[in-house]
Parts: C-alpha cells; sequence; structure tokens
C-alpha cells in the first residue's frame, strides 16, 4: 500500500505562488535540492494533477530544451516518464503524455484505490487539488520544500479553512538556504 504524499516548493511564508500566479526564480531548485527531489520521485508510482500543474508539469516529456538543462534535470525526466499520471480536468481535451489517464472530474474513491492498490507512493501536486484531497481526508503526508523567501502574499500550500494536525516526521537542509520538511498528518 502506497502513501499519498503532498509536496511542493513554497515560499517560507507558504505560497506556492505570489499574487499574479508567479513562481519565477525562487522556486526553481538546485541541483543539490533536485537530487533529493529525484531521490523522493523514485520512490513515486503515480502523479495526481489538475490542468494547470499537469499542463506545468508535461515539459518534463514534452521539451528536450527543459529536460536538457542539467543532469538532474534529465533524471527526473526519466523518473517522471516512467510513472503513471491521473489528470483531473474538466477543459483538456486530450493529454499529450504517455501513461497519462484524464478524468472529468475528482473521484475521492479512485485516489483511495490507487493508494490501496499500489506498491508505490502516490503524490498530489498542486495546491488546488491538494485541498480536495485533503477535503477527503486522503493525504498522508507533507513536504513543502520550503526556500529562503518570503512572498508576502498568493496562492497557498496548505489549503485555507482546514484544519490538519500533523506529526514531525523529519528534515533536510541545503546549502541554499532550502529546507524539506516532513509531517505525517495524523488521523488520515
Amino acid at each position: 500500500m502506497g502513501k499519498l504524499i503532498y509536496s511542493m516548493v513554497t515560499s517560507l511564508d507558504g505560497y506556492v505562488a505570489d499574487e499574479r500566479g508567479d513562481f519565477g526564480s525562487w522556486a526553481r531548485p538546485d541541483e543539490e535540492v533536485l537530487a533529493a527531489v529525484n531521490d523522493q520521485t523514485a520512490q513515486v508510482g503515480t502523479f495526481l494533477y489538475g490542468r494547470r500543474m499537469y499542463q506545468l508539469m508535461s515539459v518534463w516529456e514534452t521539451d528536450p530544451q527543459v529536460v536538457a538543462q542539467s543532469p538532474g534535470s534529465a533524471d527526473f525526466a526519466r523518473l517522471w516518464q516512467r510513472a503513471d499520471k491521473v489528470v483531473f480536468s474538466t477543459t483538456i481535451q486530450h493529454v499529450p503524455t504517455a501513461r497519462t489517464v484524464l478524468y472529468r472530474q475528482f473521484d475521492p474513491q479512485k485516489v483511495a484505490d490507487l493508494k490501496d492498490s499500489g506498491t508505490a507512493d502516490v503524490t498530489v501536486d498542486g495546491p488546488t487539488l491538494a485541498a480536495e484531497t485533503f477535503r477527503h481526508g486522503l493525504v498522508d503526508e507533507i513536504r513543502p520544500i520550503v526556500c529562503p523567501v518570503s512572498l508576502g502574499g498568493g496562492q497557498p500550500f496548505l489549503p485555507r479553512r482546514q484544519r490538519h494536525d500533523l506529526r514531525f516526521l523529519g528534515e533536510q537542509r541545503f546549502g541554499n538556504g532550502v529546507v524539506e520538511l516532513r509531517y505525517a498528518v495524523v488521523g488520515s
């Protein structure tokens, strides 16, 4: 049985993008952080996406320039391409990446079945879809990758108006000031 993990790069004050939706250069991991992300991605069997996050992430299969940015980028692309992708969207007409299935609406039972039947972890990527998985009690762990920047507002990492008790599991610090935190969601 796999765990459902929510992990994203976030600012110190808890935002994944600023008020204009930009995450610019502050969220781009350096090679040390990317190596740690790749270690975690190697444990992922399925990625869950909404429309925006899927369109952002699909470049790891559709844009050779992104893949060629660095050895860590090439490793991430290989790991991303070998995993299954599930996209929940009412507006996307087709998905251009392999190993990808499209559903027109979020179905918490499908997500629970993925967790129960899998041997690898499942990740939910993107704060909007993550809020749905939190609302249905599906998230087992959160792993914010906290960057040393304060945005002052924008798209929050965690859902608003939802309380979740957490148990600290660990941290990893990086030379550039980034810290990855790991928490179990208590009661999930």
